[in-house]
């Protein structure tokens, strides 16, 4: 079998990325005909840059990147297709369990926020405006990251701290927090899903929708896999990591439905974020899923009516 060459953008190393290393640690693109070359990445803005560059055919990241593209530019060539993360992988831990904690708590308390990447606090901000609290009024520290902020709930500076995987297990294995609130709970929400240009979703159709039928059998694998087992075939892309600690933390995003069944995105998804971005200032108006996503290549390369 002759292999189509495509080169992938990765935003940077995280954990709630692991059915995209699994993809291509399982080869899962290359049985469908695809040679992906990954290009790995530690600023997540510059992936898209990455594509517009023409130095990678795809990347995967937030598709908030894709609507800060069209809110400065309505004719931007930019589109998302392709979902895998599509509920929020962040969490809220406190230093005392608190199982009766809700999103009206935070006032009046110490709340550390990411820092690293922007679309936690925006999804967030809006569900703490649906749960009727002004998001504006908190005491909020904004400029630290989730490992300084952990550091700071442990020493009594913060009462509340913003984290994803593994920042989440680290704390518990060491006592120093406990999980408050799962922001997955609030329904999908679009968060990881492939981008690229118009212009290379049909110079490169055959090959992007191949890879849209390797990562739907990898998702499938996923789903039906053991977190142990997960955590085995992605090892090398976390060499720093204890497999038992890494098992740990996809066992909790599989048991709260972090990764979509299939790569369809579900347009409820980029409606939720849509809205948290507008009502966080992050956008000034709604371009809308039709301008800004393709699940119509999804549905080709899944044969999907």
């Amino acid at each position: 079998m002759t292999l189509h060459p495509i080169t992938l953008q990765e935003p940077f190393r995280a954990v709630f990325y692991a059915p995209f290393y699994a993809a291509l640690a399982r080869g899962d693109y290359a049985a469908e005909g695809v040679a992906v070359t990954l290009r790995t990445g530690t600023i997540p803005a510059n992936a898209k840059d990455a594509v517009l560059a023409g130095v990678a055919d795809l990347a995967w990241g937030g598709p908030m990147r894709i609507l800060l593209a069209h809110e400065a530019d309505p004719a931007s060539p930019l589109r998302n297709f392709g979902a895998v993360v599509m509920r929020d992988p962040f969490f809220l831990l406190g230093r005392t369990p608190r199982p009766d904690f809700t999103l009206r708590d935070l006032a009046g308390l110490r709340f550390g926020t990411v820092a690293e990447v922007p679309t936690p606090w925006w999804t967030l901000q809006e569900d703490i405006r649906q749960a009727g609290l002004d998001p504006t009024t908190l005491t909020r520290v904004t400029d630290q990251g989730m490992a300084d902020n952990l550091a700071a709930l442990a020493a009594g500076r913060l009462d509340v701290v913003q984290v994803f995987e593994p920042f989440v297990t680290l704390a518990e294995e060491s006592g120093a927090a406990h999980v408050w609130h799962v922001a997955a709970r609030r329904g999908v929400t679009g968060y990881t899903s492939f981008t690229s240009s118009t212009e290379r979703m049909q110079s490169r159709r055959a090959e992007f929708q191949a890879m849209l039928r390797g990562l739907a059998r990898t998702l499938a694998w996923v789903a039906a896999s053991p977190p142990e087992a997960i955590a085995a075939t992605i090892a090398a892309y976390f060499p720093d990591m204890p497999p038992a600690r890494l098992a740990r933390c996809l066992g909790r995003y599989q048991s709260i439905g972090l990764w979509t069944a299939d790569p369809f995105y579900p347009e409820e998804a980029f409606t939720r974020l849509e809205t948290a971005m507008l009502s966080a200032g992050a956008i000034t108006r709604r371009p809308g899923f039709a301008a800004t996503a393709d699940n119509g290549i999804v549905a080709e390369a899944l044969a999907r009516t």
